[in-house]
């Protein structure tokens, strides 16, 4: 074994999940155990867990955690090692991991504090004789986990530690005024360590106390220290930059997989798309004697929703189609379903999210949409790779590090697998969708790019070996 982890996070899957954070933190570890390393997620105990708990050992405990008692449960669940947190007036709530019916729960910097605060003390003291040699904090949520290990435990052999950032919005803000609350040390409050413009942030005290920060995509690593991606931490993440690094996600090929679909298809053997094709588009209403696109994507501006319905019209004139699966800012819920009535037998609209209808869109679509204006690392666009679905994406992030725009150089070397387009605004995506029409209709062409897509590597195998070295430097 070449050493062991403790992973602390909000989410993993497959017990809850609102993003890609959670797809991540529940593929570590079988990734990391093929290259040697054992790892432990660290996550609370929510209301939905609570009846798992009876299969599980205690294994640590605090009287007072933030407000009321907590304690540690140990077991292997759904082949993950599991350590749940259990403080219950923190985490046995009807809601979601970060609100309820009426927002935001208004304690969410105690509670993860008291994740990240049992994550640092684990990550000292081991657990049931367990001593991890790295501590791998993800996100907000666990950003605490790197400050409370370095102020508590001090700078002789503590554990190492790595904060991942899996989006930059979020930052974890509360009040200065809790700051002896939060258990933080009032001499780092200042403009170097723990103050961010008077108050805290979780995140910012994880940046400038890891021993190594990675964000999920090396563009987005580099995009970061820019003030319009930053989003106020670009300096802090430029000071670092020595200690940055950005490793891709990748995505859980054994569910996602064209060969188990229940219509099978594969790069080798393209019979079957064509029948979930046409399975789709009876599904959905729609006749589209050009490409089927598809977007499945929160509805956000963040994903470049907004650009759709000026950018799509004419790719619909040439015979485009789409059809859209996602939730999200209701004005753009009403774009999208206005789009499909100004457009009936062309454009259709589902809001909200299903997993298996999502596996037939991308079985079905000739190309998924990512119009991101920033995307950290993005599976969508993994997803339409591994299906054959080309992506048409910004060049942004994780999408411009993931898919091969088709440019005269890479369709001459046979390499291109999808359509990269800049700047990210309606034109530009506008003139990708007449490059996606005019590609689609040369089919030898279409056909080496759908071959190129479904075998390029989007899995966790060289991510994780990736997760392995950085391991094995700060285990040294």
């Amino acid at each position: 074994m070449a050493g062991k982890v403790l992973s602390v996070a909000s989410e993993c899957v497959p017990f809850i999940k609102t993003g890609g954070l959670a797809d991540v933190v529940g593929a570590l570890p079988a990734a990391l155990a093929r290259q040697g390393w054992e790892m432990r997620v660290l996550m609370p105990a929510y209301r939905g867990l609570i009846p798992r708990l009876a299969e599980m050992t205690e294994v640590w405990a605090e009287s007072l955690l933030f407000g009321g008692p907590g304690r540690v449960l140990a077991g292997r669940l759904e082949g993950i090692d599991l350590l749940l947190l259990d403080a219950p007036h923190l985490y046995d709530r009807e809601g979601g991991p970060y609100a309820g019916p009426n927002g935001d729960w208004w304690d969410n910097p105690q509670r993860f504090a008291a994740l990240s605060w049992v994550g640092a003390a684990l990550a000292r003291e081991g657990v049931a004789g367990w001593m991890p040699d790295v501590l791998h904090a993800h996100d907000w949520q666990a950003g605490l986990a790197p400050a409370y290990l370095a102020y508590q435990g001090g700078d002789d052999a503590r554990t190492g530690s790595v904060l991942t950032i899996h989006n930059i919005a979020f930052q974890g803000w509360a009040s200065a005024a809790l700051l002896s609350e939060l258990r933080l040390p009032a001499a780092q409050f200042h403009p170097g360590a723990l103050e961010y413009y008077g108050n805290l942030s979780s995140l910012k005290a994880g940046l400038v106390t890891a021993d190594r920060i990675t964000t999920v995509s090396p563009t987005y690593a580099q995009e970061l220290m820019r003030p319009e991606f930053g989003m106020g931490l670009e300096g802090v993440i430029a000071a670092r930059a020595g200690q940055v690094s950005g490793i891709l996600n990748g995505v859980d090929t054994g569910v996602w997989n064209p060969e188990a679909e229940p219509v099978a298809f594969s790069a080798g053997s393209m019979a079957g798309k064509a029948v979930a094709r046409a399975a789709v588009c009876a599904e959905f209403g729609v006749e589209v004697p050009g490409p089927l696109a598809i977007v499945v994507s929160r509805l956000t501006d963040q994903k470049g929703i907004d650009l759709l319905p000026e950018a799509v019209p004419e790719f619909l004139s040439q015979g485009g189609g789409l059809i859209v699966l996602g939730s999200g800012e209701p004005a753009l819920e009403g774009a999208m379903r206005a789009l499909a009535a100004v457009h009936p037998g062309r454009v259709a609209v589902r809001i909200g999210y299903d997993e298996g209808l999502s596996h037939r869109l991308f079985s079905g679509a000739d190309a998924v949409l990512v119009p991101s204006r920033f995307e950290p690392c993005g599976l969508t666009q993994m997803y339409g790779l591994r299906y054959g679905a080309l992506p048409v994406v910004a060049a942004t992030g994780g999408l411009a590090d993931t898919v091969i725009g088709a440019s005269p150089a890479t369709l001459a070397a046979g390499a291109a697998t999808g359509i990269v387009f800049y700047p990210t605004d309606a034109l530009a995506l506008r003139q990708a969708l007449l490059r996606l029409v005019a590609l689609h209709a040369d089919r030898k062409t279409w056909a080496r790019m759908q071959r190129n897509a479904m075998t390029h590597p989007v899995g966790w195998e060289s991510s994780a070996a990736a997760y392995a070295a950085l391991y094995g430097e700060l285990a040294q």
